[in-house]
């Protein structure tokens, strides 16, 4: 059965089949405004990004620490500000944090912004030792689609999600920067030697996979290694997909989704030679972010999901795999009415989510 067909029926069965299993969530913390991104410290302390520009030490009892010093300017507007945030693989010996944000351009491109990651060494309540270690080019006057999420790879190198920006979704398909892409790179911005595109002529070399809207979530299957993403469609066609190296997913030639508003058709179709199948998608949109594995015990029968937050669609996913095969769905805590931002496992094997609201909350989902 080929993925598309595969995709539309597990849509189809679990529309009418799949019911929530007993869940319920405590409030960890509360008083974030649009808290974006989660990352969880050795300790059991939380480091949480709010989306005007602040990143907090949450501690395991939710009291919230004063906003860190030492970041760069963020430009807070609509989609834009203060995003993701990922800890070094060894973070335990050099204190290093990753963070991605809306960048503005230059006095000469003031109007102008693009998603930027800096990291800097974690010392008490300062990020010390900032530098700027990717930048997306170029930087396009929009304040939509700049993605983004931070995962690291089992070599230690960093992959970075990035949108279209909205009004430049015909570049996802251009090798010549950074629109709609997935990049990877070393820890300190360098570019790795075995890309996929460094030998192509007139590619940006930190290109990963190309033909992406809008990756709000991101996750690196613990059993394989591989990265999976998701992102948004347009009025329609969300989608999840397993990442590979110079694969291309599409957008926007295809897509599940339609315009807004009149719902015309985009692009060619839904299926083209050379181009990649979601694992799933969803019509109509639930507004995908945040994305993580569950490799703990928990939940009965939980362990090998992956769970994927909900914005539009106030809810949290649940993905039942078989391999690299969604085989069900299962749609969780849809009574909070509440936009999930971000998903994680912590160290205790508890789900994490993060909610886009001003307050904005950090849950535990308890069984």
């Amino acid at each position: 059965m080929n993925a598309m067909i595969r995709a539309a029926l597990v849509a189809m069965t679990c529309a009418v089949a799949c019911t929530a299993q007993a869940v319920d969530v405590a409030s960890v913390a509360s008083g974030l405004q649009n808290p974006w991104g989660l990352a969880f410290l050795p300790d059991g302390r939380m480091l949480v990004t709010e989306r005007p520009g602040r990143m907090r030490i949450v501690t395991a009892d939710g009291r919230l620490g004063e906003p860190l010093q030492g970041l760069p300017a963020v430009d807070a507007r609509s989609q834009g500000g203060l995003l993701d945030v990922a800890l070094d693989p060894k973070f335990a010996s050099n204190g290093l944090v990753y963070w991605s944000y809306a960048e503005a351009g230059s006095r000469s491109e003031s109007d102008k912004n693009g998603t930027a990651v800096a990291r800097g060494r974690l010392q008490g309540d300062r990020l010390t030792e900032v530098s700027v270690i990717f930048r997306q080019l170029p930087k396009v006057k929009s304040t939509a689609h700049f993605g983004s999420r931070l995962v690291f790879g089992r070599d230690g190198r960093l992959f970075i999600t990035l949108g279209d920006r909205y009004l430049m979704r015909d570049d996802a398909q251009n090798l010549g920067n950074h629109l709609g892409k997935v990049v990877r790179i070393e820890a300190d911005g360098r570019v790795p030697a075995d890309n996929p595109y460094v030998k192509t002529a007139g590619a940006r070399p930190e290109l990963w996979s190309i033909g992406h809207r809008n990756m709000q979530g991101a996750a690196l299957n613990p059993w394989t290694g591989a990265l999976w993403t998701h992102e948004h469609g347009p009025q329609g066609g969300d989608e999840v997909n397993l990442d590979g190296a110079g694969k291309n997913y599409g957008w926007p030639v295809i897509t599940y989704g339609c315009e807004y508003g009149s719902c015309a058709a985009i692009g060619e179709g839904k299926a083209k030679a050379g181009m990649e199948q979601p694992l799933t998608y969803w019509v109509p949109s639930i507004a995908p972010s945040g994305m993580a594995f569950l490799t703990s015990e928990r939940y009965a029968g939980w362990k090998g999901s992956l769970f994927v937050g909900a914005l539009a669609g106030q809810m949290l996913v649940r993905l039942q795999l078989d391999g690299d095969k969604i085989v069900k769905e299962e749609r969780l805590l849809t009574e909070l009415h509440e936009r999930i931002r971000d998903v994680r496992q912590g160290p205790d094997g508890f789900l994490y989510l993060l909610t886009d609201n001003n307050p904005g909350r950090v849950l535990r989902v308890v069984p």
